[in-house]
């Protein structure tokens, strides 16, 4: 009796064994096969052995990568093919992910789930690679192209008439969006190769609009016709007659601006042969010796518009470089023009 237990139990142990020993010789062979359940991306690799794997995730992953990308702006169209972006994929690696998650778990469970029919549920990040330079230089093409700067306002100064130069309003790519657009798309097996860009508005600083705004007031000179002109928000509201400086003493041309004003100045004569005994002299303001009458709205290097008492030299070069008008009119023009406003001499 005790000899038939020893026999029983060793015909058990050997059914154990050869049990055992069926299983691990199932599962090794099985050690490159991908379970049911598993993808890359979007590709189904379960019940595919490795080399099997490698080749459907090439044709299915890498082959819709190898289209050419392309950028479409408004009708214009900017392409990047697979070679320029350097399209790669580590398909070895990806496959090699997807057999490890396969044999995760014990000999037994692998062996347990082969015979069932059961899955693991994994998905494999695909890991594709390109240049990013690739993608910087076609981001800075589509920028270069498209883009357009704003164009602010501007006024152009002429003796007898202020020009208006219209805004243009500009365009531009919000390259930082596009990039990280195109840096999608170019990974993405989903087939979609086409990224659209949208372009946005540049909106000039100084608009037509509110170029006005800028220019209250300005005055002209006109040398050659012996006018000083008042435009009011880019219009012409007055004209006057004028003296300028004679032969030597030019009043000089330019856009300036009115530096500083004065009721009754003071005359700070210049240390010039010309002026006599007053040389370096300070000369009161309203005194009969001061030439600058009633008003002084200073412009450059000692250089303005004042009233004079010498009525006979209006309209001619009589001055020694200052703008001498009428002294009721620079009356009238000295309060409507503020310190800074703009004064252009032809």
């Amino acid at each position: 009796m005790r000899q038939l237990s020893i026999i029983a139990l060793c015909l058990l142990i050997a059914v154990l064994l050869a049990g055992v020993g069926g299983v691990y010789a199932y599962d090794s062979g099985r050690d490159d096969l991908i379970a049911e359940g598993v993808r890359v991306g979007a590709v189904d690799v379960g019940g595919l052995r490795a080399t099997e794997a490698r080749a459907l995730v090439r044709d299915r992953l890498l082959e819709p990568l190898q289209e050419p990308l392309l950028i479409r702006v408004g009708d214009e169209s900017f392409p990047l093919s697979a070679r320029e972006a350097r399209i790669r994929a580590d398909i070895s690696a990806m496959v090699a992910d997807a057999v490890r998650r396969s044999r995760e778990g014990s000999v037994f469970s692998r062996t347990w789930r082969g015979l069932t029919g059961g899955q693991v549920r994994a998905r494999i990040a695909p890991t594709v690679g390109y240049s990013e330079a690739a993608v910087q230089r076609l981001v800075d093409r589509v920028r270069v192209k498209m883009s357009r700067d704003a164009v602010d306002a501007k006024v152009d100064f002429a003796a007898q008439n202020l020009t208006v130069r219209e805004s243009k309003t500009g365009r531009t790519i919000d390259a930082k969006r596009l990039r990280a657009k195109v840096r999608t798309a170019l990974v993405s097996t989903a087939g979609e190769r086409t990224v659209r860009a949208e372009l946005e508005k540049v909106q000039p600083k100084v608009s037509s609009g509110r170029l006005a705004d800028r220019y209250p007031v300005v005055l002209t000179v006109d040398r050659g016709g012996f006018r000083i002109r008042l435009f009011k928000n880019l219009k012409e509201v007055k004209s006057y007659p004028i003296a300028l400086g004679e032969a030597g003493q030019e009043t000089p041309s330019g856009l300036y601006n009115i530096a500083n004003k004065a009721v009754n100045p003071a005359w700070n004569v210049p240390n010039s042969d010309w002026a006599g005994d007053l040389a370096g002299t300070v000369v009161p303001g309203g005194t009969p010796e001061n030439p600058l009458k009633a008003r002084w709205m200073g412009i450059y290097d000692g250089v303005g518009v004042h009233g004079t008492a010498d009525r006979a030299s209006i309209g001619s070069n009589a001055s020694k470089g200052c703008i001498r008008m009428l002294i009721e009119d620079v009356k009238v023009l000295y309060d409507q023009v503020p310190v800074g406003a703009p004064i252009y001499i032809d």
